[in-house]
């Protein structure tokens, strides 16, 4: 093949690469980019000359590929072709999401030459997804109501960047959902994910938990213990029930969200993780703030994007769709044909107020569907205080007995407000009745 055949060969093919509606990137193992199509330019927003011949990680600020670049390590590692999502941000500041794949390129001996990249944008099919209003829902969060269909808006919008996330609402609504989809939907999605429930940690052990300890920091620190934010080191922390932080820790927390490190207990080292802070609560943070109860600083680094979720009675429309969920998931787990609702027994449940949101719902669902023999459950079938016209009262007798409690508080989800608003009582009369019991 004379010269000028194999300029004509190169030409063409690079003219059909060019018009391949995917994206497409190669570079050595050196990370050095010697291809890159026009349809590439066009979703990342960096043209050819801005990229070619660097170091692919020079080139776009950060690493194309995210927490999942095989070549971040001396000895990359990459199996022949694999698929993934992952987000870009272009020159502009937009995010995108893409759908990649990624081939080993190897020499005549078989080692590794390089990679092979193929994507395409999926962020307007992701769009076009959420404004369809198709039942279902996303990121594994059931609900196609208007206010929910925003709040997947926000998730998909906010999922791809690093600042912290405020997550509240009511108790049972789905808080911990929104803070893994936010996870699974960012880059850090390979990374861990660690929940922490704020106020289920004793006083006296929250900050060993949340920063470790050194090798005899307190009685009973027999070994060097890492926290939670070192475990969830190139991922992303969830901080459940944040308000019952205690001031002493809301200090400490706020200087690891300004600067990035902390110290473990007892210990003089600095340590640095880089890890997403998602927090949540049910209370009303602002009035938190106002009552002196939390830290006006810390309420403004932790509530940089604010996520509300509404109460399951302001979605009522969700409730056939969270039913029928609630109906499959209780066939798989055991292992029988799916129970029907009847239309009436669906309209007592349309009435209810569900104090206890989407967890009460769910309750509620199991209770059917265990009372139930037959395949369709009716309205005797579902919870008393669903029935009853008195707008949720589980008990019209002021009576109390160990039983009514422990459902009541079991319903509620060990929230005693709503417990004793389930009984019909006062919240001190519960308070009273459990405190004789003690």
């Amino acid at each position: 093949m004379i010269l000028e055949d194999i300029i004509s060969y190169a030409n063409n093919l690079e003219q059909v690469l060019d018009n391949i509606r995917e994206g497409i990137i190669a570079h050595d193992t050196a990370r050095r980019i010697f291809y890159f199509n026009k349809e590439a330019e066009k979703i990342t927003g960096f043209s050819k000359n801005e990229v070619l011949g660097k170091d692919c990680h020079e080139a776009f600020g950060k690493p194309f590929c995210g927490s999942l670049c095989h070549f971040c390590s001396q000895q990359p590692l990459l199996d022949d072709s694999e698929e993934y999502f992952t987000h870009i941000q272009t020159p502009q500041g937009e995010f995108r999401r893409i759908e990649m794949r990624a081939t080993a390129m190897k020499d005549n001996e078989g080692n590794l030459a390089g990679v092979l990249a193929l994507f395409r944008d999926v962020t307007g099919i992701l769009n076009l997804q959420l404004k369809a209003e198709k039942p279902g829902g996303f990121a594994d969060i059931i609900g196609h109501d208007t206010k929910m269909l925003e709040i997947f808006h926000q998730i998909r919008n906010t999922a791809a960047y690093d600042y912290p996330v405020h997550v509240s609402g009511e108790t049972g609504t789905g808080k911990e959902l929104v803070a893994i989809a936010l996870h699974n939907e960012s880059p850090r999605r390979n990374g861990p994910f660690v929940p922490i429930n704020c106020g289920a940690l004793p006083e006296g052990l929250i900050e060993s938990e949340l920063f470790g300890h050194v090798k005899g920091a307190f009685s009973g620190a027999v070994r060097d213990k890492k926290g939670r934010f070192e475990l969830a080191d190139g991922g992303t922390v969830f901080l459940d029930e944040v308000a019952e932080l205690s001031k002493p820790v809301q200090v400490k927390l706020l200087r690891f969200l300004q600067e990035g490190e902390f110290e473990r207990v007892g210990g003089e080292k600095t340590v640095s993780v880089n890890v997403k802070v998602t927090s949540a609560t049910n209370k009303d943070l602002k009035k938190e703030v106002q009552m002196n109860h939390f830290r006006d600083d810390l309420y403004y680094r932790l509530n940089v994007i604010p996520i509300h979720l509404p109460p399951l009675r302001e979605r009522k429309s969700d409730i056939p769709l969270l039913t029928e969920h609630f109906l499959q998931e209780a066939a798989r787990r055991n292992g029988q044909k799916p129970r029907r609702i009847s239309k009436e027994a669906l309209s007592l449940m349309m009435a209810y107020r569900w104090p206890g949101n989407v967890r009460e719902l769910q309750n509620a669902v199991q209770y059917a569907v265990v009372k139930c023999q037959g395949g369709l459950i009716t309205p005797q079938h579902i919870p008393a205080e669903i029935a009853s016209p008195s707008g949720g009262v589980l008990y019209s007798s002021k009576k109390l007995d160990d039983t009514m409690v422990k459902s009541a508080l079991e319903r509620s989800g060990g929230n005693k407000v709503q417990a004793a608003k389930l009984l019909g009582i006062g919240r001190a009369t519960l308070y009273r009745y459990l405190s004789m019991k003690r």
